[in-house]
């Protein structure tokens, strides 16, 4: 191979490998094809460096905290260090907790057992549902769901108005996505913690799609906590984060009753017993750790940081620009944005196709070109309501999701990419979607338990 074709061959090749990067799946019209791993947004693939580094370790995995033996207390560092290595990728503040938890699901279900008696929490209707449904699981919490902004500066309007009205004036929390897990859109996180904190409110960032996409700064950004899942961040071992402000964390009960979260248990005469707990981030840590989990997002957290995540950063800009480019040239194509085209965005777009249901839309791309993306509300459920609005879709076709009595059928395709996609992936999803407009499925398609499948 001469150099010119080598530098060629590494131009559309991923900055960092990751799993499954070889895997070939069949087609239903005949051979087989390369995966497109086109669904980032719902789970990354592992890095193959956090692979590796979960590889290396687990010979040597053992129980963590307060264990003599050797492995346990390699594991315990490796723990901790953990720990503080993510506490770096977050910019953490020197008295911020990092705890880990399952997931970002978890972590702001963590937050929402944690508040003061009395909180009042606002969060946009445009949340992902881990975002937007934990907080009326207390009874002395209200919850003020705000409308979806059409621009960035209308967030902030509309945030700033909801505090000054707010009644009582009390402890309040405000909710609020990084990146859309449905339009990629950036928020303005930076104003809206502003707004918070000039109304006397808190802020927690859902960075679950920004984390992957985009540095996060937790100081920088002036927010007060930062939830994300490992399995988005590359590292698909059951692990998320909660970082940030350690008072109202310290101040309630655990999270969880157990081992772990107990520092003394003591008997009482009268039978019962007294419990004194940490006021570590181990609090809400009870039980035994999901130590591969911790140490896996660590290990990704080191990779994009060395690999220069500014880089990466640059990268998928040019990659989602393509799509958008490619996508622009079909006019059945309608790409959703609550902020308008020139809005910035990771890597993540969704779309309708006039004269399509979105299922049997994305079944095609799947079963006649190899490649995977995700089709449906997207746990959004009121955002994607609102941006479909106004788009038609066709009730009873292949894949099309019920509807409730009154309502159109509404779904819309999602297409999302990271540091692990090729050129090649891109190139060719754009070509297919160009096709299967032009020319329609070359292959008969059935609803097979609410899916749309290809027909035997």
């Amino acid at each position: 191979m001469s150099v010119s074709a080598v530098a060629a061959d590494r131009s559309v090749c991923a900055p960092l490998p990751v799993l499954g990067r070889d895997v070939t799946v069949p087609l239903v019209t005949g051979g087989e094809v390369d995966y497109a791993a086109l669904d980032y947004a719902a789970s990354a693939p592992a890095l193959q460096r956090v692979w590796d580094d979960v590889a290396a370790y687990a010979p040597y995995y053992g129980s963590v905290h307060r264990g003599a033996g050797y492995l346990s207390q390699l594991s315990t560092d490796l723990f901790e260090n953990s720990r503080r290595t993510i506490s770096d990728f977050l910019g953490c503040r020197a008295d911020d907790q990092v705890v880990f938890t399952r997931s970002t699901t978890d972590s702001l279900n963590l937050l929402a057992a944690v508040l003061p008696q009395n909180t009042r929490v606002f969060v946009f209707e445009t949340e992902h549902h881990a975002s937007l449904l934990p907080w009326e699981q207390r009874a002395d919490t209200a919850v003020t769901y705000l409308n979806a902004p059409r621009t960035p500066q209308q967030a902030v309007d509309t945030l700033e108005q909801a505090l000054a009205e707010r009644e009582p004036y009390g402890p309040a929390l405000v909710c609020v996505t990084g990146a859309s897990n449905v339009t990629g859109e950036l928020w303005p996180v930076r104003e809206l913690a502003a707004a918070a904190h000039a109304h006397g409110a808190r802020i927690v960032l859902d960075a679950a799609q920004l984390a992957p996409h985009h540095p996060v700064d937790i100081a920088e950004l002036d927010v007060d906590w930062a939830a994300f899942s490992g399995h988005k961040l590359y590292a698909p071992f059951g692990a998320g984060v909660l970082a940030g402000r350690a008072d109202w964390l310290q101040d309630a009960e655990p999270y969880l009753a157990g081992g772990g979260a107990s520092r003394k248990v003591s008997r009482r005469t009268d039978g019962g017993v007294d419990v004194e707990w940490h006021t570590t981030a181990a609090r809400h840590e009870a039980g035994s750790p999901n130590v591969i989990g911790a140490y896996s997002i660590a290990s990704a957290c080191r990779a994009l940081t060395e690999a220069g995540f500014d880089q990466l950063v640059a990268r998928e800009q040019a990659l989602i620009a393509r799509v958008r480019a490619g996508l622009a040239e079909v006019p059945e194509v309608n790409v959703l944005s609550l902020f308008g085209d020139d809005a910035p965005r990771v890597g993540v777009l969704s779309f309708v196709v006039e004269g399509w249901n979105s299922s049997h839309f994305a079944a095609a791309l799947s079963a006649e070109y190899g490649i995977g993306v995700r089709d449906g509300l997207f746990c959004a459920h009121p955002l994607v309501r609102t941006l479909l609005g106004s788009e038609p879709q066709e009730p009873g076709e292949c894949g099309a999701p019920e509807a409730a009595p009154g309502e159109r059928s509404l779904n819309a395709i999602r297409v999302s990419l990271g540091v692990g996609t090729p050129d090649e992936h891109v190139d060719r999803f754009v070509r297919a979607v160009k096709e299967l407009v032009a020319d329609g499925a070359q292959w008969n398609y059935r609803t097979e338990d609410g899916r749309c499948v290809p027909a035997a």
